[in-house]
């Protein structure tokens, strides 16, 4: 998918032709960075350590929140959704690590994960978290109306529009919903993943610890990770599903 449309898609094109250049340029250069990153990856065969299973909070009554700082005795097992611990899964995650490694690496962010949508065995469609950097936090989020009433994650996931909050406190005052996993959050930028013919088939989420940080070259990280993305994955599930199919120079900005 290329820049533009990308941004118009999820509604984050800037208002001025100076911003959009800005931008555009901004997004394409880290689109390079990654295609360099996961080629040395892919070369040297030394990718960052993948998971299968990772510590989850436990849910509140109802399920529907996230009881901060109290886990849940059992972890996550990401094989039953995924379809068994497969070598097309195996690479999956390998990859979403990759992309994980490389964005905590180039940004001031404290968390970020990133969420493909499924359907899970109880056959409800949900954004399942793939690969995460920062603490525990679900692993699950439903894609109704009812929790994207007090969720970014759920309602960025069926909307396909961007919710970036900048200011988590003066958004709460001003009488927002917010689904709180650590009270030290004080921005967050919540933005979906699309396929080529525009569906959304994710989200990423990033928070920080500081207010104003998904701004500028922040949010063109941000972006274009999540462009990328996306191709990963569908050259992942095709027959010819190899990081050498995968040409990032080809995204037209």
């Amino acid at each position: 998918m290329s820049i533009v449309r990308y941004l118009k898609l999820s509604g984050l094109f800037p208002a001025t032709e100076s911003q959009q250049q800005a931008l555009q340029q901004a997004v394409a250069h880290y689109l390079q960075q990654y295609q360099q990153q996961l080629e040395q990856v892919q070369a040297s065969g030394a990718a960052p350590a993948m998971q299968w299973q990772y510590q989850v909070p436990e849910l509140g009554e109802g399920g529907a929140c996230s009881l901060f700082g109290q886990l849940a005795e059992q972890p996550y097992d990401l094989t039953a959704i995924l379809g068994g611990q497969t070598a097309a899964n195996q690479q999956l995650l390998q990859q979403m690590a990759s992309v994980t490694d490389f964005y905590q690496s180039h940004s001031k962010s404290d968390w970020f994960g990133i969420y493909q949508r499924r359907v899970n065995l109880q056959g409800d469609t949900v954004l399942v978290k793939l690969s995460y950097f920062g603490a525990p936090s679900r692993a699950e989020f439903p894609l109704t109306a009812e929790f994207a009433a007090i969720s970014n994650n759920s309602t960025v996931g069926l909307t396909g529009k961007a919710r970036i909050i900048n200011d988590v406190p003066a958004y709460l005052q001003q009488g927002g919903e917010y689904y709180t996993c650590d009270p030290k959050v004080l921005a967050e930028a919540c933005i979906p993943l699309y396929d080529e013919a525009g569906q959304v088939v994710g989200i990423i989420d990033s928070e920080a610890f500081q207010k104003q940080l998904f701004e500028a070259d922040e949010l063109a990280l941000l972006i274009a990770t999540a462009i990328l993305v996306p191709t990963l994955w569908a050259a992942q599930s095709s027959a010819e599903g190899t990081l050498e199919n995968t040409d990032l120079n080809s995204i037209d900005s």
